[in-house]
């Protein structure tokens, strides 16, 4: 609840939108799914940064809490909630504080022998009317070009062992 400036309440409005993608890496489930994690992303994402506050393994795992810092934003706050590596299945819970909470899934899936399809979907959930700011300029071609980035970026890490450098 918020007061404006006349003291009167005012209702905030929260604002969702879900996106998902299937991308297609070349290999299998079992090489791809432990590069869902903030310690192995950190090789084939250029870019990626993170902070590893709880995990006892030191890598992803169900109950592993990491925080990564963007450029001119909040810190966002990730805690691990499923993860499954018999069925190739990642989530985790994501907020951003005074902007959104987000779920992050990942499933996994063989294609054929030698390539994946790699389920991702983004529930995005505002928090502020920052958040709603947000949602609203998230579009699909948003959306779009960072999953195909991120299909890319792995696809390279993959093929060469090397980071598919940002632009």
């Amino acid at each position: 609840m918020k007061i404006n400036s006349d003291n009167q309440t005012m209702k905030f409005s929260a604002k969702r939108i879900i996106r998902s993608y299937c991308q297609t890496i070349n290999s299998s489930p079992e090489i791809i799914f432990p590069l869902i994690c903030p310690v192995k992303e950190a090789e084939w994402a250029d870019g990626w940064d993170y902070e590893m506050l709880y995990s006892k393994s030191s890598y992803a795992e169900e109950g592993a809490v990491f925080i990564t810092p963007w450029e001119g934003e909040e810190n966002t706050i990730w805690v691990i909630t499923v993860h499954d590596s018999i069925n190739y299945k990642v989530e985790f819970v994501r907020v951003t504080p005074n902007s959104r909470a987000s779920i992050l899934k990942v499933h996994i899936r063989e294609k054929d022998k030698k390539s994946s399809f790699v389920d991702i979907t983004y529930i995005y959930t505002s928090i502020t009317n920052e958040g709603n700011n947000f949602i609203d300029e998230y579009t699909e071609d948003v959306f779009l070009e960072m999953v195909k980035h991120w299909e890319n970026s792995v696809n390279y890490f993959l093929e060469t062992g090397k980071k598919l450098r940002n632009k």
